[in-house]
């Protein structure tokens, strides 16, 4: 039987960026039930293989999949491969071009072998929905379609609008939310994911669980993130994303082309920190003792070594310093940190750790991988290599720091 966090524990990771949760009383009571049972939650989001490469846009959602697994719940990968002949009419003023089933099966092939770059691949269940729609009769159909009403369909904000505007609405087209809901009856969901984009979709998920005796599903609606121009949704065709299979270094220069308020946008929705260390890093910068230009650099590094590696992350870092920000090779050309004593915590004899000097600064990205750095001889302190835990400072000091070939002169007042 699987043993689960304390439920409060659950909802800080899961409502951490969630835009809207139809309903949070239910799905706190799934899962304190979840709790008493040892049964896993079971959670499902679609995904239509319109388009074969990914971008960070895409993420959002599979991140949020991937809090529901760290938590022990069972995850679905749904690929929509039936759905993808109709073309999901979310967001469209006009009807879809169908894809062919050889597009659709390149697609999904793809849109598989990019997944796993967030999911855990041994405990994430991928499905594709001809498994259960393919095998729909057409008196099923018929009897599926009669659980809706063409007003129901004409309050979807696109059909209304295009039916405002006399723009060709074809009939395939309300099949769409029939599939997507019956996929919810066939998987059995407790939870189903999409973007506010989908609510319309997502509902009628719920709906036809009702009719077929089901407990109806918990809608978990995440936001549509921004682009690069923190305008715009993130699209290809926009020229703002950012595709998760770009080179580290072309990911790390986005991401720090971004603007300061999207930054923490990209914090909450991209990366698994809980929303309240995010916070504390805000207070930080709105502080003065983070530079926001080090919290965007601790965010492409993050980011980048998600989809690469670490190693992958801190070259790209380095090259992007030596790029932007060092005029020369000597300490003069070093960015500065400026940072208070009462920022590092001395302790009673007025020293410091060397661990909190380096995650300050930005050198290390947590205590752990900086007390590694200082085990591996690879920092230095003004020239010399630190074999010391703590750092003893007399009133004001300029340090100089060096993590492999990154440094920086931490100003301490």
């Amino acid at each position: 039987m699987a043993h689960f966090l304390p439920v409060d524990e659950q909802m800080d990771l899961l409502q951490k960026g969630a835009a809207e949760i139809i309903r949070i009383s239910d799905l706190r009571e799934r899962l304190e039930q979840s709790r008493k049972t040892g049964k896993p939650l079971r959670v499902k989001a679609g995904f239509d293989p319109t388009a074969p490469d990914l971008h960070l846009g895409h993420t959002v959602l599979m991140r949020k999949l991937k809090h529901f697994q760290d938590l022990g719940h069972t995850v679905i990968f749904l690929i929509g491969d039936y759905t993808s002949l109709i073309g999901d009419p979310t967001g469209r003023s006009a009807t879809r071009k169908p894809l062919t089933r050889e597009q659709i099966d390149e697609n999904a092939k793809s849109y598989t072998e990019q997944v796993f770059k967030i999911l855990d691949r041994e405990k994430t269940e991928v499905r594709f929905n001809s498994e259960w729609l393919g095998k729909l009769s057409f008196e099923d159909f018929i009897r599926l379609a009669a659980k809706f009403t063409v007003s129901q369909m004409l309050e979807r904000a696109e059909f209304h609008a295009r039916f405002q505007s006399e723009q060709p609405i074809s009939l395939h087209e309300f099949l769409y939310p029939l599939a997507q809901g019956y996929d919810s009856v066939a998987l059995e969901s407790d939870v189903e994911l999409g973007g506010t984009d989908q609510k319309f979709n997502l509902l009628a998920g719920r709906e036809l669980q009702r009719d077929f005796g089901q407990q109806p599903q918990i809608v978990f609606m995440t936001p549509i993130i921004e682009g690069l121009d923190g305008v715009q949704k993130m699209s290809k065709s926009l020229g703002n994303a950012i595709g998760i299979h770009e080179p580290a270094q072309e990911m790390y220069g986005k991401l720090m082309s971004i603007n300061d308020e999207l930054m923490w946008r990209y914090w909450t929705l991209l990366t698994d920190l809980r929303q309240s260390e995010i916070d504390a890093m805000q207070a930080e910068v709105a502080a003065g003792t983070l530079h926001p230009m080090e919290a965007k650099k601790r965010l492409a590094r993050t980011i980048v070594a998600g989809f690469h590696s670490e190693e992958a992350a801190r070259a790209a870092d380095e090259n992007w310093a030596r790029q932007f920000q060092q005029k020369s090779d000597d300490v003069e050309g070093l960015e500065e940190v400026t940072l208070t004593t009462a920022d590092l915590n001395p302790d009673a004899e007025g020293r410091i750790r060397v661990t909190k000097l380096l995650t300050a600064t930005g050198l290390a990205a947590s205590s752990s991988e900086a007390d590694r750095k200082v085990k591996e001889g690879a920092v230095r302190i003004d020239g010399e290599v630190c074999k010391q835990s703590h750092l003893a400072l007399n009133g004001h000091a300029r340090v100089t720091l060096r993590v492999g070939k990154r440094a920086k002169v931490a100003v301490i007042g």
